[in-house]
């Protein structure tokens, strides 16, 4: 079996893989390539295939059935994306017991607030110029995360580098060892929200939930579940928000169109833009318990798979004209969000801040402008997330 080395594609590939996987699913839905970590997985290309892998339970979550046990006993590990029926099932009942519509529909007038005040301070700028990842896109997402879980005064910039490194290691174990560091992190905060400082907040409610029979999360679940919600409830947001100033920045056509109606396209604007540039360019691993077939390949028990959620949202054979970016475009059902029970559960409230801070952002900076070439962008490593870490912007 051939095997594809996507890191001989170099930087060109971190700043767009999108030519290669156009290539890739001409020749088959899923390919055995090596990352540019180095490992072997199995990729999946195609819309299709790839929205039958993120259901299929003959994919597991749980690294420790790929014998990666050092990663599977890690206390932030122990979360609902990483685990398997029944205990993804019960992980996430008593979560969304909690992380309820009505508590991200209250959170509207506060995600609006915060971006205006953001922007009062990024617009201010001497010069008319910013990093729009540094003055909006990462502290709305994290700010408000941080006010839903009840932490507020967490040490956000020291947050984002043990963030950034366990979801784009810049070296092999860097995963590993972000991943331990946060988990000893979040044991400090969740003693101290469990003993000095319970109030309404998602923490607290998580710390003291039980269901009608009792059960609650145990220690490393509560670590495990703190884990996830901080990172994924703002490393995907800021990408979103980040990838879509700089699309619609990109097509001026589209932004003009957008700001010509923003009620009646804003909405369509987001879907396009998690549709075209989504932030989660990969799922998590999957393992594959036993022997499957997808399209004419035959991937062995235990082989690890990775849906590529970029490829699908291009894929010709959902998408029409799929490499064209139109915010008017009829709504397909794109992935960007996964599918099946691993749904990403905050993807109203990621669509809500999106919404919110893009709107805002054209409605007051109605100049606004890439103050940088594409060549010059620092592109986020790895396959997981797709954005880059700064995004220069004048006004």
């Amino acid at each position: 079996m051939k095997v594809i080395d996507l890191g001989a594609y170099g930087e060109e590939f971190n700043a767009d893989p999108h030519p290669v996987y156009t290539k890739l699913r001409a020749e088959g839905p899923a390919h055995l390539v090596r990352t540019p970590e180095g490992g072997e997985v199995w990729l999946i290309v195609g819309h299709e295939e790839g929205r039958a892998a993120l259901a299929d339970p003959r994919l597991s979550k749980d690294w420790r059935s790929n014998g990666d046990w050092e990663y599977g006993a890690l206390p932030a590990s122990a979360n609902m994306l990483e685990t398997d029926p029944p205990q993804h099932t019960r992980l996430r009942k008593l979560v969304a017991r909690e992380f309820t519509p009505r508590r991200i529909e209250a959170l509207r007038p506060r995600v609006q607030e915060i971006t205006d005040r953001l922007l009062d301070t990024m617009l201010a700028a001497p010069g008319r110029t910013a990093d729009l990842v540094d003055s909006l896109a990462f502290p709305l997402p994290m700010t408000v995360i941080c006010e839903l879980l009840g932490v507020p005064d967490l040490d956000q910039d020291a947050f984002r580098v043990l963030s950034n490194a366990a979801v784009a290691p810049a070296v092999d174990d860097g995963k590993n060892t972000a991943v331990r560091e946060m988990g000893e992190y979040l044991i400090g905060l969740i003693e101290d929200k469990r003993s000095t400082r319970p109030g309404d907040d998602l923490l607290s409610a998580l710390i003291r939930t039980r269901d009608e029979d009792g059960d609650q999360l145990s220690p490393d679940e509560l670590i495990g579940m703190a884990f996830l919600l901080l990172v994924a409830g703002h490393e995907t947001t800021v990408n979103l928000i980040s990838n879509g100033i700089r699309v619609l920045l990109d097509h001026p056509d589209q932004l003009a169109a957008l700001r010509a109606d923003v009620d009646g396209l804003i909405d369509g604007a987001v879907e396009e833009i998690l549709r075209y540039e989504g932030p989660v360019e990969t799922a998590t691993y999957r393992f594959a318990r036993e022997e499957l077939r997808i399209g004419d390949v035959c991937i062995a028990a235990g082989m690890p798979v990775l849906v590529s959620l970029a490829s699908a949202g291009r894929d010709p054979q959902r998408h029409p004209d799929p490499d064209r970016f139109d915010i008017r475009r009829a709504p397909q059902g794109h992935l960007a969000f996964g599918h099946g029970i691993h749904f990403c559960l905050g993807a109203p409230l990621a669509r809500m801040e999106g919404r919110i801070a893009i709107r805002t952002l054209l409605e007051r900076a109605p100049d606004l402008q890439r103050a940088s070439g594409e060549s010059e962008l620092d592109w986020l490593p790895g396959l997981l997330i797709r954005g880059v870490r700064h995004l220069p912007v004048r006004w």
